[in-house]
């Protein structure tokens, strides 16, 4: 059996639903459909590695791509973490931070855990519906029942300063998100982090880092051509950005 003939033998069970138009989380003049994978899809990181090659991402139990009528600028991206150089910038966000201790561990809930994660929030989105106060809304950013998921935490001294949340893909890592103490916010932990699991890619001969979605007019989301060279994932194909 070839590679193709078991990739289509790997599909072959699932099935994908298509929302109906919503809102755009990014772009405020924007309507978005998004494609999910049925969420009682018996699925695996194996099912998952595939997914993330076609754009796919997941956030909590789901599985989605966007997919939106007359708009393509959520653009899946990914690290070529062996090739990957860090500007001059990210460089010295690098040497500022390595007086932090990294540890790596399962992605089980943790108090210190979910009150650094209610500090991030309450000063990065307060008021906007993230910055819930509810464990169980906390637990659907770090983990789902099926994936194969860990936490980065960054101690400064004993003092914990940031969480990073990564998927572990067959051939790569997906950086899920990131929360830190935002009297730490001159640090750049944000940035660290992402140099941090590109590295931690690299450990494991891991070849990506995926990004999520790239899109060039939403501030949240353009930072991540910073990090080159950059594949972007256009017309059902990977493409190479230096």
């Amino acid at each position: 059996m070839n590679d193709e003939t078991s990739l289509q033998e790997l599909f072959r069970s699932l099935h994908f639903f298509v929302t109906p138009p919503h809102p755009c989380s990014y772009l405020s003049d924007k309507q978005a459909t998004t494609v999910f994978l049925d969420p009682n899809a018996d699925v695996s990181m194996i099912h998952y590695t595939h997914l993330a090659r076609l754009g796919f991402r997941r956030s909590g139990e789901h599985i989605y791509r966007p997919e939106c009528d007359g708009c393509d600028l959520c653009i899946p991206a990914r690290v070529p973490v062996n090739d990957f150089k860090p500007n001059r910038s990210q460089s010295r966000c690098f040497k500022k931070n390595q007086d932090l201790i990294l540890n790596i561990r399962d992605s089980e809930f943790d108090e210190s855990h979910f009150q650094l994660y209610q500090r991030y929030m309450q000063n990065r989105h307060p008021g906007g519906g993230m910055d819930s106060d509810d464990p169980q809304s906390y637990e659907h950013v770090i983990r789902s029942s099926w994936s194969d998921t860990q936490l980065i935490e960054f101690f400064l001294d004993e003092h914990l300063v940031a969480v990073a949340v990564v998927d572990v893909f067959i051939d790569g890592l997906s950086a899920v998100y990131t929360f830190f103490d935002p009297e730490y916010t001159q640090r750049s932990l944000g940035v660290f982090a992402i140099l941090s699991e590109i590295e931690l890619a690299r450990q494991k001969n891991l070849k990506w880092l995926y990004l999520g979605y790239w899109n060039p007019q939403s501030r949240k989301m353009a930072y991540k051509n910073q990090y080159t060279p950059l594949e972007l994932f256009i017309d059902n194909q990977w493409n190479r950005q230096e």
